[in-house]
């Protein structure tokens, strides 16, 4: 804190984090903590206990933060500054006017952050999956060869805006390269894709599924055949 002292910006930053962990911690309680360290992977985040509601709630009365703010709280280790974090960066860009290149800038340096699953559904598909629209999709498949399965999810996630537009080349592309990951984690949101790709042309799930349906996971097939009515 003795830099903050000397740096009145950094003072700002510090206080702002703190203000939201005000928040958060006056609306804490032990039975959600154990809720939220019940279902998360690393064992080291850390847990307030706040209901996933409130804490959204939280971030949009702080949507207008700098984005340097925002990245603290990414790096802040704490499951629910993180979740503020992650859903200002999700708030931000469902705006017409948003700053695209700059909430992806900010997902893209704090990607090894991004390690829980609902991190990546929260805010990948508005964040990455959006900015990338109109724009070469290399980065998604970089991240869908990656060893992390964090990084492979939220490529398959980040996918999701880009079915909605209607463009299926990339998103089958991408399930092709994931059809037999061996992270559960990875093979839902695959399964998720796959129906969404079926809701907008059937015929293209089924010629999927055919060549590759025995590659998925028994869930991830489930999902994708629930676009069929099957």
């Amino acid at each position: 804190m003795d830099k903050a002292a000397h740096h009145g910006h950094d003072e700002d930053v510090d206080s702002d984090l703190e203000m939201v962990r005000g928040e958060l911690e006056s609306a804490a309680s032990d039975v959600e903590a154990a809720k939220i360290r019940g279902r998360m992977t690393d064992g080291v985040t850390q847990v307030i206990g706040v209901r996933m509601g409130t804490v959204f709630d939280i971030a949009k009365r702080n949507a207008g933060m700098p984005l340097v703010e925002v990245e603290r709280l990414l790096t802040s280790g704490v499951y629910e500054l993180k979740m503020v974090g992650v859903s200002v960066l999700d708030f931000r860009a469902r705006a017409k006017d948003a700053d695209r290149e700059a909430l992806y800038g900010v997902w893209m340096r704090n990607l090894d952050a991004m390690n829980t699953w609902d991190y990546i559904d929260r805010a990948a598909p508005r964040v990455v999956g959006t900015y990338l629209l109109d724009r070469p999709r290399n980065v998604l498949f970089e991240l869908a060869a990656s060893s992390d399965r964090w990084h492979r999810r939220t490529a398959i996630t980040a996918a999701f805006s880009i079915i909605r537009a209607r463009d299926l080349a990339d998103p089958l592309a991408l399930c092709e390269v994931l059809a037999a990951d061996p992270e559960h984690l990875v093979q839902t949101n695959v399964g998720v894709a796959l129906r969404e790709i079926g809701r907008v042309d059937p015929v293209v799930l089924e010629d999927f599924l055919a060549r590759r349906g025995s590659d998925l996971s028994a869930h991830a097939r489930r999902t994708a055949r629930s676009a069929l009515g099957a």
